[in-house]
């Protein structure tokens, strides 16, 4: 891997494939020991999530269903300007068992907003998995149940994640040039 632009900043390779795919593994392997028994539902949240929900689910061996969803943001309609709006969620999830699937969790503000509708659309459990955690920025108190790996809190591209759109498809995670 060598040096990539993008725009106008240039990223530096991170994380090689490899290691990507081991920490997809090591989230499996715990989802599928701790759902044993059961059906669960797993919702990735659009776009960062794609890549990471698609390995992930080839190594899940439960019976389960697959789900998407996708935060929307609308101006002028509250007190604060703005309100998310869960979008794709079309399935009654009461009384079902839910694993949100999350490319990279930082501060946890989106997050946070959709365990809150979850939990008020009555499900049995929701656990969050996510292929990158970073600790230095998570502000929230939701525990985040599977983790790929801890990474430091700095901007990365790749495998899903994106700068201004551009990125996603790269195999390989990617660290912004200091």
């Amino acid at each position: 891997m060598s040096t990539i632009t993008i725009k106008d900043k240039s990223f530096v390779p991170f994380i090689e494939e490899d290691k990507l795919q081991d920490a997809v593994k090591k989230v499996a392997d715990q989802i599928n020991k701790d759902y044993k028994g059961k059906q669960p539902i797993f919702l990735g949240v659009l776009n960062g999530s794609f890549m990471f929900f698609s390995d992930l689910l080839k190594s899940i061996d439960l019976p389960c269903t697959v789900s998407f969803v996708k935060m929307a943001s609308y101006e002028g309609t509250s007190s604060t300007g703005t309100i998310n709006e869960l979008i794709g969620l079309s399935e009654d999830i009461s009384g079902k068992d839910i694993i949100v699937v999350e490319d990279i969790v930082d501060t946890g503000n989106t997050l946070e907003k959709i365990y809150q509708i979850l939990a008020d659309k009555n499900a049995n459990s929701i656990k969050i998995a996510t292929l990158l955690y970073k600790p230095e920025a998570y502000k929230k108190s939701h525990t985040i149940d599977y983790v790929g790996m801890d990474i430091p809190n700095a901007f990365v591209l790749g495998y899903g994640l994106d700068y201004d759109g551009l990125g996603r498809n790269l195999s390989s995670l990617f660290v912004l040039k200091e």
